[in-house]
């Protein structure tokens, strides 16, 4: 049996990394936890109130808009303060469609969050809703005395048909101000439109969705219109009905991690938990999986990419570069098309949520999008071929006391193949997935330094076609490797030091094609910082962060690169450009009379980015 000093270092090391989402519940025990809400810094580096405000970003590929588009045409959707909101109604407005909305073909709209915030608060998480289909998932910034600024933008285009209807927008943000939280979130959501002077062309398979069904809950509630699941028992679902003349369906899952799985890649198994009497530490295993469910059939998986919140292992680390994804976070495709023979009976179909290993809490809805036929009253359809082979997940261990390794992996295996049959003629369209995962979690030191490698490998692919073309294929790899250490040393009584290092990153390749052509592009997202943090009574005394990112993206749509870093609020590097433009790539022109040859270019163009994408 380990020592009761023993337990309780590894206590503070597990239990500092815990919630975002659970620290808005009115629980003193839980607030010991987010440090980062309570940080004090000495008195030199401390700002006044009446100092500028800090502004706090993630890095990201700017939003631009086509060339020859016009625009843009800004309405402000709603303008509000969450104060003390949590377990309340979210905040709700009235949507109706931008009068320039009529008649114009939509190039780009951008959803853009504001928001402004003085004192102390801990990281929010939040989402944005129109008609209960979900436009952006969030993190708030951490405040400081002398205020933040921050804005997130995301591009909405593919809502198209939704910010074409009258609906309601609605806001959630769980906050609590009290006597020591004082922040409060001033917030101005706007959106932003640019139009073509003349629609481009489109084959009808990369057309905007037709119809948006929201598979969230229904207002009024107390909470986010997300679903809430809360053990790897716990199933989440929605019933409808699709129209009989749907020719494809696609699903966007949104999925956030809070509470005693905020940090689920840190976790150890219950039985190390159970063995060493160390009540109160998340278990479970380092290992989660979002699944997908029609009718009890599994169409699709989500293995997400770990973000890391604004007050997540050291907040000093996230001022005021945030983590990767914090502010808008990713969303995930799944395609539905192959299984819409088992849909277009005009019945109403199960789709449901669960996570595996999951412990409270994770946030999952999704929206489906629906192309229609307006053709025909019915579309036809059978599903050919379905596999989805069982999760292989292994953990082997080694340890003594409270020391020693966990090794975890799994994979796992998805594919459909169905075809639909509407005035376009009868289309064959194939999804698969396949998944890997590693995880080693090492304790060291009596359970006082933990050390977390893991790297998480995704690719997903499309391909549609008919009786005489490919209309079109798609295919994604995403590698999201991460590192994380933490280290506690110089306990005395109730203060201690912190000292944590992170790693974390997204690398990202997608390439397309068919009847529009080829497109490529490569992003290598990669984020490392380390810290230390002296802590009393759980509150943060004294502390250091400094973070750098290199952000390369290279595509046929152009390129962008960032490389950026920062210590305790102050920027000391930044540097961005665009790195080549639209048609070329490290100074090699394309020509289209030179290069027609669709397979020549994407070869070359692929051969010449994996000898330069390096970072």
């Amino acid at each position: 049996m380990a020592s009761a000093a023993a337990a309780t270092g590894l206590f503070v090391l597990l239990g500092i990394l815990l919630p975002a989402a659970a620290a808005a519940v009115p629980d003193v025990a839980l607030h010991r936890h987010r440090l980062g809400a309570s940080l004090h810094l000495a008195a030199s580096s401390s700002p006044n109130a009446s100092d500028s405000p800090t502004t706090f970003f993630e890095v990201d590929r700017p939003i631009r808009p086509p060339r020859g588009s016009v625009g843009p045409c800004s309405t402000l959707l709603l303008s509000s303060s969450f104060g003390a909101t949590y377990g309340r109604p979210p905040v709700t407005a009235a949507y109706a469609p931008p009068v320039c909305l009529r008649g114009g073909s939509l190039a780009l709209a951008v959803l853009e969050w504001s928001a402004d915030c003085r004192g102390r608060q801990f990281d929010r998480i939040f989402g944005v809703w129109l008609s209960g289909a979900e436009l952006l998932r969030s993190c708030t910034a951490e405040p400081r005395p002398n205020g933040i600024l921050w804005s997130v933008e995301r591009d909405v285009t593919r809502y198209a048909t939704l910010l074409s209807q009258p609906g309601e927008i609605a806001v959630y943000l769980g906050n609590l101000v009290d006597k020591t939280y004082t922040g409060v979130y001033n917030v101005n959501l706007t959106l932003h439109l640019y139009f073509h002077a003349a629609p481009p062309p489109q084959p009808q398979h990369l057309q905007k969705a037709d119809l948006i069904v929201p598979i969230s809950r229904s207002l009024p509630l107390n909470d986010g219109q997300w679903f809430a699941i809360q053990n790897a028992t716990d199933v989440q679902s929605k019933k409808l009905a699709i129209p009989s003349k749907t020719y494809r369906a696609v699903l966007e899952v949104f999925v956030s991690f809070h509470s005693n799985d905020e940090f689920w890649y840190t976790n150890p198994p219950n039985d190390y938990i159970q063995a060493n009497n160390l009540s109160g530490v998340p278990g479970n295993g380092a290992f989660r999986e979002v699944l997908v469910r029609v009718d009890g059939d599994v169409v699709g998986a989500v293995w997400p990419f770990t973000v890391i919140y604004t007050g997540g292992v050291n907040p000093l680390l996230w001022r005021p570069i945030t983590g990767i994804g914090s502010f808008n976070l990713p969303t995930y495709d799944i395609d539905i098309t192959p299984f819409l023979g088992k849909l277009l009976d005009s019945k109403e179909h199960d789709f449901g949520f669960s996570v595996t290993n999951a412990l409270d809490v994770w946030y999952v809805d999704a929206n489906l999008h629906l192309w229609l036929d307006p053709k025909s009253a019915k579309t036809t359809g059978s599903l050919i071929s379905y596999d989805t082979s069982s999760m292989d997940l292994n953990v082997n261990s080694e340890f003594s006391g409270l020391d020693g390794k966990f090794l975890t992996s799994a994979n796992r295996q998805i594919s459909a193949t169905g075809w639909v049959k509407s005035s376009y003629g009868e289309v064959t369209t194939t999804f698969y997935q396949r998944f890997g995962y590693e995880n080693s979690n090492v304790y060291r030191k009596n359970g006082t330094v933990q050390i977390v490698n893991q790297t998480i490998d995704a690719k997903s692919g499309v391909f549609a076609k008919d009786a005489s073309a490919v209309l079109l294929s798609e295919e994604v790899h995403e590698v999201f490797p991460l590192y994380v250490y933490t280290g506690t040393s110089d306990q005395v009584g109730d203060e201690y030091t912190l000292v944590s290092v992170v790693k974390l990153g997204i690398n990202d390749k997608k390439i397309s094609g068919g009847k529009l052509g080829f497109s490529y592009s490569s992003l290598r997202n990669a984020q490392s910082g380390r810290g230390s943090m002296r802590v009393k009574k759980n509150l943060v005394v004294g502390g250091l962060g400094q973070t750098h990112q290199m952000y390369k993206y290279v595509g046929t749509d152009g390129c962008y690169f960032r490389d950026v870093t920062s210590k305790n609020y102050t920027i000391l590097f930044d540097h961005s450009g665009d790195s080549c433009s639209k048609g070329s790539y490290s100074g090699t022109k394309f020509s289209s009379t030179k290069l027609k040859d669709q397979s020549a270019r994407r070869k070359l163009l692929v051969n010449k980015l994996h000898r330069t994408e390096k970072i």
